[in-house]
């Protein structure tokens, strides 16, 4: 089937034009600007009038948590994958701890299994590192598993790594790309320990902070590219929170055509500070803490400068009810899929980045860094993985708008100006006008490495 789009002002690679977009069956067949004249516009079986829209590719967010298998009472594969669609999200990443955690292969075949069942987008599957199972990396595809999850503080079960010798023998022999959360776990430790004697056994969640500062993140994230340097792996460093660690990604890595370490940044990151503690409470607690408005305002300038390069969601939901108490007792996490990029959208209204930066860091970077085949752009032969939004149509989020299983959302009661009007994957329509498809467009991944 041959599907037009026609009248969109394309955004892709840098420019933004006015033009039309063919699509046949899973594939882009064609793009022709609208002041192209030596090309006819191909018939089609369906002709979508896509005027005041812009036409995207489909966002790919390296950073979710789908909590399937073993915590399917908050979220699942079918009920995020759908949030992904109605957000524009067309392909995702998901972490391994989940219950049991993807530290076996069995455990990650059978979230492959899960996925190619359930996805109503495109999905792969971090591994997990442990202190233990390093001898598994080599077992590993390259051309189907998007990476090695590893938490280099942060205690998740028994995959917290903090044996230097498995740090090290995990950096020098993985096969994929190292995706590392990165906080001193020692460091949070003292902290809560101090916070605790002044404030009770569950401080309240204006100190989450204090606990997770930014000193653990900057000696944890500090020692995992300290690591990357000396055994030239591949690094990803998740979830950047502060200056300082910005400080690691230097202006003159970006003149490298193939970054060997990058950084992302998150939604909430970027959205939030300190102070909304205030009004929104645990809603905003997670790991890393949001932090102070000058790290922030940090955050903000390095999507413009290449220190951050990619920006995903860390998307992690909990029931209300286990988000309920302080530091210690609320769970740490927030679902965010659904609204990303009409949140990213809102800050190039703010004129704090362009739109093609927007796309850039969104399904440009992922792509490339990744190495993921046929997604990320919109050219000729890709597939079809697609998002129309328009802008200056506002709308207030409320409950009833919110698809992820957990329902509820901290950006509850928000306006904004962006609305996703329709999703494609792999050149089906998943979301229209409010509308969710019925299919399991999703494929799984694959990476030309």
């Amino acid at each position: 089937m041959k599907i037009r789009i026609e009248n969109a002002t394309i955004v892709n690679e840098g420019k933004r034009f006015n033009g039309t977009l063919t699509l046949e069956d899973d594939k882009i067949l064609g793009i022709i600007p609208e002041d192209d004249s030596l090309h006819s516009i191909p018939q089609a079986d369906q002709v979508v009038d896509a005027t005041g829209m812009f036409l995207l590719p489909g966002v790919i967010d390296d950073h979710v948590h789908f909590r399937e298998p073993g915590l399917t009472h908050k979220a699942d594969i079918q009920s995020e994958s759908r949030a992904a669609a109605a957000g524009g999200v067309t392909s995702y990443m998901d972490m391994p701890n989940v219950v049991p955690q993807t530290t076996t292969i069995e455990a990650l075949d059978e979230k492959f299994r899960l996925g190619a069942e359930k996805s109503m987008v495109n999905y792969s599957f971090f591994f997990g590192a442990t202190n233990t199972n390093t001898e598994l990396l080599p077992r590993l595809n390259p051309r189907t598993v998007c990476g090695v999850k590893v938490f280099m503080g942060s205690s998740t079960g028994n995959m917290l790594v903090d044996r230097e010798d498995a740090l090290r023998t995990l950096f020098a022999r993985s096969p994929l790309p190292i995706m590392a959360h990165c906080e001193d776990s020692s460091r949070i430790a003292a902290n809560l320990k101090q916070c605790r004697e002044r404030y009770g056994e569950d401080p309240d969640v204006g100190h989450h902070p204090e606990i997770r500062d930014e000193e653990a993140c900057f000696r944890s994230t500090e020692l995992a590219v300290t690591l990357a340097r000396e055994t030239g792996a591949r690094l990803h460093v998740a979830h950047v929170t502060t200056a300082r660690e910005l400080s690691l990604f230097t202006p003159s890595m970006l003149r490298d055509t193939d970054k060997r370490i990058t950084a992302e940044a998150c939604i909430a990151h970027l959205l939030f500070t300190e102070a909304d503690y205030a009004k929104l409470g645990t809603r905003i607690k997670c790991n890393p803490a949001i932090k102070s408005e000058k790290d922030r305002a940090a955050l903000r300038r390095a999507l413009t400068d290449g220190r951050i390069d990619v920006v995903g969601t860390d998307h992690a939901p909990h029931l209300l009810r286990e988000k309920e108490g302080g530091c210690v007792k609320a769970a740490s996490g927030m679902p965010m899929v659904q609204f990303s990029l009409p949140c990213m959208l809102q800050l190039a209204d703010k004129g704090i980045l362009s739109i093609e930066r927007v796309v850039e860091l969104m399904c440009h970077a992922p792509a490339r860094l990744f190495h993921i085949h046929g997604r990320g752009f919109l050219r000729d032969g890709m597939q079809a993985d697609l998002v129309l939004v328009r802008p200056a149509a506002p709308w207030t989020l409320r409950d009833g708008d919110i698809l992820s299983k957990c329902g509820w959302s901290p950006l509850e009661g928000e306006t904004f100006n962006w609305r996703v009007e329709q999703t494609y994957c792999n050149g089906q329509l998943v979301y229209a006008h409010g509308i969710l498809g019925t299919q399991h467009a999703g494929q799984p991944l694959t990476f030309d490495r």
